[in-house]
């Protein structure tokens, strides 16, 4: 008789690992994953120049690190026993090099910092640390409706987290009504990206941080003048 290995809901949310990891180890990776929430926090109150010095002072040791247990046995079997726990299938895989969620959180990091205006950076990453750590835990636990690569109860906590997430920087900030009307916009597509981030070969903690910058950015230009000017100062 096979074995019913997994919960069907588990297997919806990350068919690509086949969540390797219990739900209580997800919820102790989730929780480290929360902390990743104090980079658009800080960045609220300092430069950009700051903020890429910082992160590239961490990301750097940590990319070395992910890249040097690949060929060095006694920091693999370091980093096992340390985060082997919380590792999905496919970090922990030996016959390829790929990289973990980790290092793409701050990798991410620093493309949002480089490539968008201020608001717009800590808005895409303020999105995937919330509306990713909600999409995993509820598509886990009650995801039931397959949509895209995940499921589609999952999609919608990211939805409903990442449109809490706009409103809430929204009010913070005092920005234009517009914001959030693209703020919804952008981050509904980021929840469809992040759906499809399997088929799409692309770590969510990469795909999600982009798409959504990238869909608000695109919105933004194409505000009115004065609206537009108003939103890129924010926070500058």
């Amino acid at each position: 008789m096979q074995k019913n290995l997994h919960n069907p809901s588990e297997q919806m949310q990350h068919p690509s690992s086949q969540t390797n990891i219990t739900y209580t180890q997800e919820l102790f990776r989730k929780s480290i994953h929360l902390c990743s929430l104090s980079i658009p926090i800080i960045y609220a109150f300092i430069s950009r120049e700051t903020a890429l010095w910082l992160l590239s002072g961490i990301f750097f040791p940590v990319l070395t690190i992910d890249l040097a247990r690949h060929w060095i046995p006694a920091l693999e079997r370091l980093v096992r026993k340390i985060f082997g726990g919380m590792m999905r299938a496919h970090e922990l895989a030996e016959n390829r090099v790929l990289l973990n969620g980790a290092t793409y959180v701050l990798l991410s990091a620093i493309l949002c910092v480089l490539l968008f205006p201020k608001i717009i950076a800590i808005t895409a990453f303020a999105v995937l640390i919330v509306s990713d750590i909600a999409s995993a835990l509820i598509g886990r636990k009650f995801g039931k409706t397959r949509f895209l690569d995940k499921s589609l109860e999952g999609t919608t906590a990211f939805w409903i987290s990442a449109w809490i997430v706009v409103g809430t920087i929204w009010s913070l900030t005092l920005a234009p009504w517009q914001y959030a009307v693209i703020g919804g916009i952008a981050t509904f597509i980021g929840g469809i990206v992040e759906a499809a981030s399997i088929r799409l070969k692309m770590d969510d903690n990469f795909s999600i941080p982009l798409s959504t910058g990238s869909v608000l950015w695109l919105l933004t230009l194409m505000l009115e003048t004065p609206v537009q000017m108003r939103l890129l100062t924010l926070l500058t």
